[in-house]
């Protein structure tokens, strides 16, 4: 029997919306604009659920024949096109998402956001999704020094939602956000988006499941 928790946390992107092939798209549309020649999903894939400031450092290792202002510019201009994006109301909602919201809200239990997106991003999702009431509480890229998988923005989440470790719960889809819960002491369901997970992260979850349907028929088991 799966234990009652206290506090939920969420992840943002991969788990609320469907916003990470919108990340990739956005980024293969400009990158020959920029001269990365080769860049693919592939490489895409490659940094799922890291910061923006990991992957700059990445993206200068990766076109290191490219200038860095080159690969600045380029980043820019992509948060600029994605931010259109999800202005236009282009990043849709994950199946079960309002679904298991409303269900934590009458059941009065508590529900923050931890995500290492940056404010701004979390704000246009959230309001245009007309999910903000949800949440108590948001800790973005911002509120933190360290990115997942460091477990600081999980143990932040936690310190918002008032309650120990060991009575929250976190859903995540990335790796990074996995090992970030299992760090900080919170269980953690992943619900995989672009990326199954390996034994290792699998051991690390409490569950692996499809999609937040499944999440909360087990919680209500």
């Amino acid at each position: 029997m799966i234990k009652e928790y206290k506090g939920i946390i969420f992840d943002m992107d991969g788990l609320l919306f469907d916003t990470e092939t919108i990340y990739c798209e956005a980024s293969m549309k400009l990158a020959p604009k920029y001269g990365l020649t080769g860049y693919d999903e592939e490489l895409y894939m490659r940094y799922v659920g890291v910061s923006d400031e990991e992957l700059q450092q990445a993206y200068y290792q990766d076109f290191s024949d490219v200038p860095n202002e080159t690969i600045d510019a380029f980043m820019a201009e992509g948060h600029q096109e994605v931010k259109q994006m999800f202005l236009a109301g282009q990043a849709a909602l994950k199946p079960g998402v309002v679904e298991i919201l409303r269900h934590f809200k009458q059941a009065a239990i508590p529900c923050v956001v931890a995500s290492s997106n940056m404010r701004i991003f979390i704000d246009i999702l959230l309001d245009k999704a007309k999910i903000r009431d949800f949440f108590i509480d948001i800790v973005s890229a911002e509120d933190v020094t360290r990115a997942k998988p460091d477990p600081e923005i999980v143990e932040k989440a936690v310190s918002r939602l008032g309650f120990r470790a060991s009575d929250c719960l976190m859903l995540e889809d990335s790796f990074n956000g996995v090992l970030a819960s299992h760090g900080a002491g919170v269980d953690v369901i992943m619900v995989p988006d672009l990326l199954q997970p390996t034994a290792e992260i699998r051991e690390k979850t409490l569950k692996v499941l499809p999609d937040l349907k499944e999440v909360k028929e087990m919680l209500l088991k």
